[in-house]
């Protein structure tokens, strides 16, 4: 049996840098098993579930939708202009996306039982990788880098926000040029998605 240590990158960065190009890019691609937080996160807050009880008594009805499903919208507008709120979101949050990851990690070894260097990583794609202590479910660490106008920019186009709603969304995680410092791989998005890609085709040749 080959003593050789499954590859799991944590692909992280900021908001709105390009985190889900390359995560689709690495799955369509090159097949690779792709976790994501933000699936794991909503399955957290579906109706029905204690997290969402737990909301819902915190911040009262206005934060659902007429479905029953929760209002994310709403719910940003709460949480990013009020840090102690969002903290109290995240300490909600983060322990079931933690459980999730583990759990799908442990799955996808079980059904490897041969690690070699034929095996497929696994991507674990987490926005706050490191605000929410997670590096260590990861081998390596991958974080995708923007400009902070172009970050800015493509934020208001995507959500719709005023300028100061997406900066409040910026300044709520920790800053690019210090998640850089302590990536494995760093990547940037500033110009276009053919340049990311030509920078991830670069790295797996190095495999």
């Amino acid at each position: 049996m080959s003593d050789l240590i499954l590859r799991i990158i944590g692909l992280t960065g900021g908001i709105a840098t390009g985190k889900t190009a390359i995560s689709n890019y690495l799955g369509d691609r090159y097949g690779w098993r792709i976790l994501d937080a933000d699936i794991y996160a909503r399955e957290a807050v579906c109706p029905g579930s204690p997290i969402l009880s737990s909301i819902v008594e915190r911040y009262g009805a206005g934060v659902l939708l007429p479905d029953g499903n929760l209002n994310r919208p709403e719910l940003g507008n709460i949480i990013f202009c009020n840090p102690a709120e969002r903290q109290w979101l995240e300490q909600q949050i983060h322990p079931y996306v933690r459980h999730r990851f583990v759990e799908a990690t442990q799955s996808y070894i079980a059904r490897s039982p041969l690690v070699s260097t034929n095996t497929l990583p696994l991507v674990l794609v987490v926005p706050l990788l490191f605000e929410a202590n997670m590096t260590d479910l990861c081998t390596e660490i991958w974080v995708v880098y923007c400009s902070p106008s172009v970050q800015l920019e493509r934020l208001i186009k995507r959500d719709g926000l005023s300028v100061d709603l997406a900066n409040a969304r910026i300044n709520s995680q920790f800053p690019l040029e210090q998640k850089c410092q302590k990536a494995d791989v760093v990547l940037d998005n500033s110009s276009s998605l053919d340049s990311l890609f030509v920078q991830v085709d670069a790295i797996i040749r190095q495999f």
